[in-house]
Parts: structure tokens; C-alpha cells; sequence
């Protein structure tokens, strides 16, 4: 039942990606091209996608963590709450520069593979590479600490 409610989500995300272009490398680099805005060639679309995709979020988990548990897990596994270290602002850097350069992230990624042609294999072979990479170096030190919620 749990693969089934997964591969309904991503379908879902998936198709969500399609309809507000964000699969279309080229609508992405000309959202991301904010020099085009005194000339009009600013595509401001994007815009709208992501602060719908922040405020279904926010309120998701104000609604979501309210529940005593997951319904489909035993707890609630969040990152613990912190400043923000070295880890999280160099890959923060390279997922912004990533995306302004090929104009895909992870999830349109996954998507244009299947419509986009050789540039969205190889970004997918290039972020695959640099997840394993980091995978790989990270391996030797201690997981990240979650923080548990809810009742066994």
C-alpha cells in the first residue's frame, strides 16, 4: 500500500511539474534571468508556482504535524532545528548553480528525462555522480540528527 501511495505522489509532483513548465529548461533560465526584467523578457510565471508550492507546504505541516503520528509511519522524523552550517549553504550554492546553469533541478530532472532529450540524461548523470560523490565522503562521518515526534 506505501509504494502505491509513493508512486501515486510522485505521479502526482510529476505532472505538477509538466503543467507549470518547470520540466522546460528554458522557462526556468528565463525565470532565473532577472537582467531580462527592464526589457520585459522577464517570465515571471514560476514565481506564482513556487509560492503556491511554499504556502501548500507550510500550511501542510501545520496540518500534517498536528496528528499524534504519520499515517503511514511510527513517528515524525524532522530535521532537528538549527542554524545553518557549512553543509547546507554549499549545497544550497551548487543546487542554485546547478539550476541556473542547466536551468533543471532534481525533480524536473527526473521529469524532462523522459521528454527532454540528451541535456536532461546527462544532468541527470552529473547530479547522480555528485550524489554518490557526497554520499561516499560523507559516509565516514555521523548522521545528521533528526528529531522524533509522536507515539510509539
Amino acid at each position: 500500500m506505501s509504494i502505491l501511495i509513493q508512486f501515486a505522489a510522485g505521479l502526482v509532483f510529476g505532472i505538477g511539474l509538466i503543467v507549470a513548465g518547470m520540466s522546460d529548461p528554458a522557462k526556468v533560465l528565463n525565470f532565473l534571468d532577472l537582467g531580462a526584467i527592464p526589457s520585459g523578457g522577464w517570465d515571471a510565471s514560476l514565481l506564482f508556482v513556487m509560492a503556491g508550492g511554499v504556502a501548500v507546504t507550510t500550511l501542510g505541516y501545520r496540518f500534517v504535524l498536528a496528528w499524534p503520528r504519520p499515517l503511514l509511519a511510527e513517528r515524525f522524523s524532522l530535521p532537528a532545528a538549527g542554524r545553518p552550517d557549512a553543509r547546507l549553504l554549499t549545497g544550497a550554492a551548487l543546487f542554485g548553480i546547478g539550476w541556473g546553469l542547466a536551468g533543471f533541478c532534481p525533480g524536473p530532472a527526473l521529469v524532462a528525462t523522459l521528454t527532454g532529450g540528451m541535456p536532461a540524461l546527462v544532468f541527470l548523470a552529473a547530479m547522480l555522480a555528485g550524489m554518490t560523490l557526497a554520499r561516499w565522503r560523507a559516509s565516514a562521518k555521523a548522521p545528521l540528527p533528526m528529531q522524533e515526534r509522536g507515539r510509539a
